[in-house]
């Protein structure tokens, strides 16, 4: 069973590129310095104004991102191990 951290809403800056219809897609995550990068996207949901993309990333982890359309805004809303 992975191992799930929910977190507080934390604010971080995600590069993107342009996918389905246009809008923006997860390219890689940046914690500070530190950049890793999506290596695909598994999952991805809708809401009435927000974007969930569930990705898969270099480090090993699967992260879950929440964008704000409205406000541009990217968060971290899970981290997910990735078992072995």
């Amino acid at each position: 069973m992975p191992d799930r951290r929910y977190l507080p809403r934390m604010s971080l800056r995600v590069e993107c590129q342009p996918g389905y219809r246009g809008d923006p897609e997860p390219l890689a995550i940046w914690f500070g310095e530190r950049r890793v990068a999506v290596r695909g996207i598994v999952d991805r949901w809708f809401g009435a104004t927000q974007r969930w993309f569930k990705v898969d990333a270099d480090d090993d982890q699967l992260y879950v991102l929440r964008h704000d359309e409205a406000e541009g805004q990217w968060e971290l809303a899970a981290l997910t191990r990735q078992s072995d």
